[in-house]
């Protein structure tokens, strides 16, 4: 009999069809759908895939009594009740590295988009203005990147950036070994430091609102701040008023507070541009991370191998 497991997230047929060859598989991406998932199937569920953004709550978990192990579909897995995990000795597994080239991608697109304000440029044509769009606009070259999170997709901005002979900085819990950029011991003089600030870093309670009305000021008017990591690092209200008070010049943001929901102060910024969480959501790294989610999750019910970026 196969092993039973509840898919939280959204996922294309593709991914489920990969896990049915070795699961049984419950597909649950709403919560409705999760709660009935729960009812019928919890007694006998061994395996639920999530991410970070939904997570699985301790009520969720503890309603699982057979529940083995949790895997996300990303690196973050901030609101699983890591608690109840202790508690009912679950394994969890992240997907670290299966979107990080992904996200590094969004990073630069937001930032290419902000600096050279290419949609506005691009509705001015649509609208029949030419010359008066055509104002020079910063680049990245010989600017100073300042990276929040030289994970994996900090390291893949790192890379990215330097091709357009940026120099790199970067701010972590901790210098990371081999790494040959400049490194800053606070968030504040990370910006102060930088020309443009981009936050790659897990969310939680340790990363939330790193980045405030200090580090914003720090980061000053002529400041760009991308954010491609978790909504949660950047203080929505300080970044509201760095905004509209020109305290910032501009922000590129795939992710922030409360997401999808956004505040009419922050969709009416004119200097921000706004991505719906998409830095990890393209082919490749959707095929990357099911084979990964896969492997892991025979790796504990078949003994297939070990288990990869295991975080619990």
């Amino acid at each position: 009999m196969k092993p039973e497991v509840i898919v939280r997230v959204p996922f294309p047929p593709e991914s489920i069809a990969l896990l049915e060859e070795d699961f049984t598989v419950y597909y649950a991406p709403t919560l409705p759908e999760l709660e009935k998932a729960i009812r019928e199937h919890g007694a006998t569920t061994r395996g639920v895939v999530t991410n970070g953004s939904i997570g699985l709550t301790g009520d969720q978990i503890r309603a699982i009594p057979h529940l083995e192990m949790i895997h996300t579909v990303g690196v973050g897995y901030e609101k699983i009740d890591m608690e109840a995990v202790r508690e009912k000795k679950i394994i969890v597994a992240n997907n670290a590295g299966t979107n990080a080239f992904s996200v590094a991608e969004q990073a630069l697109g937001l930032l290419l988009a902000v600096l050279r304000d290419i949609p506005a440029a691009e509705r001015a044509v649509r609208s029949g203005i030419w010359e008066e769009a055509r104002y020079p606009r910063p680049l990245i070259f010989e600017k100073r990147v300042g990276i929040v999170g030289l994970g994996e997709v900090g390291l893949g901005v790192a890379k990215r950036v330097q091709a357009f002979e940026a120099t790199v900085l970067y701010h972590n819990r901790r210098p990371r070994e081999g790494a040959p950029y400049e490194y800053y011991s606070t968030t504040r003089e990370l910006a102060a430091a930088s020309d443009i600030l981009i936050i790659s870093c897990p969310g939680g309670e340790e990363t939330r609102h790193l980045v405030n009305r200090d580090v914003l000021a720090a980061l000053g008017p002529s400041g760009v701040l991308i954010n491609v990591g978790r909504g949660s690092v950047v203080d929505t209200a300080a970044l509201v008023e760095a905004l509209h008070g020109k305290v910032i010049a501009a922000a590129g943001l795939d992710v922030w507070e409360g997401e999808p929901v956004i505040s009419p102060e922050l969709a009416g910024a004119p200097n921000v541009i706004l991505s719906p969480h998409i830095g990890g959501r393209s082919p490749e790294a959707v095929v990357f991370a099911r084979r990964q989610i896969s492997k892991n999750l025979k790796a504990h019910f078949f003994g297939k191998g070990d288990i990869v970026h295991r975080i619990a």
